[in-house]
């Protein structure tokens, strides 16, 4: 088996743990909202505010919180995990670019 180190494959291979990554971390925010007490500035829970903020910010603006409820994080699962899916999936676009 010889492996073939491609720009796709290594495109892959950063995005595939990147994207997935922040997928929990997204998810992992959405658990968070349903303690509106957590200080989420403070450690450990500022490692999972910090990469996500600069998405959710400009969802925010866009999408305002329904009821007193922020679905902005549930926006982002959808979002990253739909490109997670275009670019890696079994018919993504790094996926085909690696069997031709």
């Amino acid at each position: 088996m010889q492996l073939s180190m491609t720009a796709p494959t290594i495109a892959a291979w950063v995005l595939g743990p990147l994207l997935g990554g922040m997928i929990f971390l997204f998810i992992f925010r959405i658990v968070l909202t349903w303690y509106p007490q957590v200080d989420v500035q403070k450690f450990p829970f500022s490692l999972v505010f910090w990469p996500t903020e600069p998405f959710l910010l400009p969802l925010r603006q866009v999408i305002p919180p329904i009821g007193g409820v922020d679905i902005t994080p549930i926006i982002g699962v959808g979002v990253f995990s739909f490109l997670r899916e275009i670019l890696l999936g079994q018919q993504g676009l790094l996926t085909l670019l690696n069997h031709v």
